[in-house]
């Protein structure tokens, strides 16, 4: 299972990695970041998680389709390429650019009376406010190229390689075009447990906006404050996929077919 849009990943063939059907997570990637960037969260939930990572088009494999630079547009072609041909029950996991995009997602899915995730893990974001974040409206590349190195989310030495800066401003642009114009439109609330993470010292994202994101749902929200900025992912994996496993404890597996 999978398409373009959404990669399994985790584990080393692509298959299913366990005999019973293991509840499913579909993870959304920050701005400029793609499927890959989940692989060490993947391997760290396998077997227990069928982990399969969003791939935006404008990036690695895809870097030569364009780019959609509009949260609605890429939530809505992401809502027609979900793959939900079973009854798995399932998740979404979010980090930054992401979290909007688990979240519209499943706004979508909720607003046409489709199946929809079982529990939002949103991470490293603000919540949703009738106007974009400050931090988001990055109007040139020395804008976008500064952020990214102050938020720490790659290498500084591979921005500064031409060849592939060249190769990753075109998602870059078009993802902080997209979340730079985003702006929350009113409407019900979902009724989905949300797990939230968050960096003590994330420099975009308060603890308090963080927890904001509890008046979005009508179901329990957990908060979760970990020592970092906004990657704490990398240096706390263990924990995050201890919180992430919590969060999926209610979610029941589904016995494969013989």
């Amino acid at each position: 299972m999978g398409n373009e849009w959404f990669r399994r990943i985790g584990h080393p063939t692509g298959a299913v990695p366990s005999e019973d059907r293991a509840p499913r997570l579909y993870c959304f990637p920050h701005a400029g970041g793609a499927a890959g960037s989940f692989l060490p969260l993947a391997r760290a939930l396998t077997p227990h998680v069928d982990v399969l990572a969003a791939q935006y088009p404008g990036r690695q494999d895809r870097r030569r389709e364009q780019p959609l630079a509009d949260i609605g547009l890429l939530a809505e072609a992401l809502v027609a390429h979900l793959p939900l041909q079973d009854e798995r029950p399932y998740a979404f996991f979010g980090h930054s650019m992401g979290a909007v995009l688990a979240y519209e997602v499943a706004r979508l899915l909720q607003e046409r009376h489709r199946p929809g995730p079982a529990a939002l893990v949103l991470s490293g974001r603000r919540a949703p406010t009738p106007q974009p974040s400050p931090y988001d409206r990055l109007r040139t590349d020395a804008d976008i190229l500064r952020a990214i190195r102050g938020l720490g989310g790659t290498t500084p030495q591979l921005l500064d390689d031409p060849e592939i800066r060249d190769m990753v401003m075109p998602a870059l642009r078009a993802d902080y075009r997209a979340i730079g114009s985003y702006a929350w439109q009113p409407g019900p609330p979902l009724s989905i447990p949300f797990t939230v993470l968050v960096g003590d010292r994330d420099p975009v994202v308060a603890v308090a906006e963080a927890r904001a994101w509890q008046d979005f749902t009508t179901a329990p929200t957990g908060l979760h404050v970990f020592d970092g900025g906004h990657f704490f992912l990398d240096a706390h994996l263990p924990r995050v996929a201890e919180t992430v496993l919590d969060a999926l404890d209610h979610l029941t597996a589904v016995p494969a077919s013989r």
